[in-house]
């Protein structure tokens, strides 16, 4: 019997292994065929074509209809995008540290980061570029003037640049640096004991630099803290680990990866002794917190270490590894997804299962799966991390939107920057009702139309009465209610002054205060911190949201 066992097993052994040897051989084939195939089209292509063709363009706009046929986040890095692509992880690059946005034909300086070289050298917010070591900027890309700008630390670039308020251009030398964007831009009190962390993106070394934050507050009394996880696009799943291990004990299970290789399967455990696990915390997220942004908010809202607050985040549950190709490349390849303590994978769209058009939809409700925290509320996967308390948001007014676009905002607080040599400090500073005035008489003489929603439907309105002949008979209470909403329109700056003046606040200070102060101006008005303060002033409403009473 035992050898009929034994001879039984060897046959399956036999089978399984022939069947995987196939298996592999007929996978190995159908690459290599298709390999073959590729490269005999591509130099047959090459060689003739009716016109000239870019062999480097060809295969880059080749790889990438390829890799879009997967995921967003599978991409190839050429070489030239190397630099880039290590911002992305590191927070450097070698340059002026500067941000720069394209109007009209130039490319203008938005916002120079304070102490790296464009900031020393004087150059300000507004400033437009002309020439790039004496080659002009004009018609160029912000993406071929992002390039000449960027280089090696120590190499000289010399620009000529044209100030509104200078009568003639004027050149600036100097050389580029390494630069450095601060994965915490800002921490500081915004009440009595309450502390508040804002953290950029999860670039390599971002939990030393919240921790140093954290040890700074706790030199005053600390009640309570908010991290400020919103618009934060994630980054290095490590940090991710390594920041809510702060917060939690040793030895809890932060996240686990699981993907087709199973090497690559992990399970993430708090290794280290927590920094702390008794202050009451509040994360801030929106729909831009994302990936790693949504691994420590999922990891404090499973192990009910904190309460979750704004609105629902992105929903990016997959995780990237960078692989070297050949000739200084990379490919950012997906290769696993990622779960929650709870055993969640909050990943919104399945680019598994496209629609016969290409499109991805979301996962839907019925289809999303109930988890349990370690205090046992009910939580969901598919969909991003959904919030304790949501904080609805208003709608921005359609005036405001246009001045946005037209960058009137902008140009106000240039002209101001060069009429006022300082302001309050950037907590203190007040756009006030004489300033708004002076905005008004800015505005009078530019052009910012657009169309409300009321004035959107009654066009329609006109339209359809026309195709069934009524207009005639309705025109002269069309013209009147036409008439009768310019008035209103007029009036839209006073009606909506109040969102109006926190985005001039916001701009104005950061021109003498940078990125710091634009988040310190931003605080004064913000909803979410707001709702954040007083939860955490509530002990028994905080407890009770964690214990799942609410």
């Amino acid at each position: 019997m035992k050898k009929k066992i034994k001879i039984t097993l060897v046959a399956i052994s036999v089978l399984l292994a022939s069947f995987l040897s196939v298996s592999f051989t007929d996978n190995y084939f159908e690459i290599a065929k298709n390999l073959d195939i590729f490269t005999s089209l591509y130099k047959e292509l090459n060689t003739y074509y009716v016109d000239e063709t870019d062999p480097g363009k060809l295969m880059k706009k080749g790889i990438d209809a390829m890799l879009k046929s997967l995921d967003p986040y599978t991409t190839y890095i050429p070489e030239s995008e190397i630099e880039d692509f290590r911002f992305t992880t590191t927070g450097q690059y070698g340059g002026i540290g500067a941000i720069i946005t394209k109007r009209g034909d130039y490319v203008f300086i938005s916002e120079p980061y304070e102490g790296f070289p464009a900031f020393k050298a004087g150059l300000m917010a507004g400033d437009k570029i002309l020439e790039i070591n004496g080659v002009a900027a004009k018609g160029k890309t912000t993406e071929e003037v992002s390039k000449v700008l960027k280089g090696q630390p120590n190499t000289s670039v010399t620009l000529l640049m044209e100030r509104k308020n200078l009568d003639k251009p004027f050149e600036v030398s100097f050389d580029r640096e390494k630069v450095t964007v601060k994965s915490v831009p800002y921490s500081g009190f915004v009440a009595d004991g309450i502390g508040y962390i804002k953290l950029r993106s999860f670039t390599r070394n971002c939990t030393k630099d919240i921790k140093d934050a954290l040890k700074e507050l706790k030199q005053q009394e600390l009640k309570g803290l908010v991290l400020d996880l919103r618009g934060n696009p994630g980054g290095l799943l490590n940090e991710s680990v390594n920041i809510s291990n702060i917060f939690v004990e040793r030895g809890e299970e932060i996240v686990s990866t699981k993907g087709k290789i199973k090497e690559w399967e992990k399970v993430y455990k708090a290794t280290q002794k927590a920094d702390d696990i008794s202050t009451p915390l509040v994360v801030l997220i929106n729909q831009g917190s994302a990936s790693a942004s949504e691994i420590v908010s999922g990891v404090m809202q499973d192990l009910d270490r904190g309460v979750i607050i704004g609105n629902r985040s992105f929903g990016k549950g997959l995780v990237q590894q960078s692989r070297k190709l050949s000739y200084n490349t990379q490919l950012k390849v997906t290769i696993a997804k990622y779960y929650t303590p709870s055993g969640r994978c909050i990943q919104a769209l399945d680019y598994s299962n496209r629609n016969e058009n290409g499109s991805v939809g979301k996962i839907v409700d019925s289809l999303k799966t109930a988890f349990k925290t370690k205090n046992g509320r009910t939580v969901y996967d598919g969909g991003g991390i959904e919030p304790d308390i949501e904080v609805e948001k208003d709608l921005i007014s359609n005036i405001t939107i246009s001045l946005l676009q037209k960058r009137l905002i902008f140009d106000y607080a240039t002209d101001f920057r060069h009429t006022n040599e300082s302001i309050a400090s950037a907590d203190e500073f007040i756009f006030s009702e004489e300033n708004f005035d002076e905005f008004k008489l800015f505005l009078s003489d530019k052009e910012y139309e657009y169309s409300t929603e009321t004035e959107d439907v009654v066009g329609e309105l006109k339209e359809i009465a026309e195709e069934e002949f009524y207009f005639e008979s309705i025109s002269k209470e069309y013209d009147a209610l036409i008439a009768k909403l310019e008035v209103n329109k007029k009036d839209d700056l006073n009606k909506f002054s109040s969102e109006i003046k926190e985005l001039i606040t916001s701009e104005i200070v950061s021109r003498y205060y940078y990125q710091k102060g634009r988040i310190i101006a931003n605080l004064q008005f913000d909803e979410d911190v707001e709702e954040a303060i007083r939860v955490l002033n509530n002990k028994a409403e905080y407890n009770s949201i964690l214990a799942g009473d609410e």
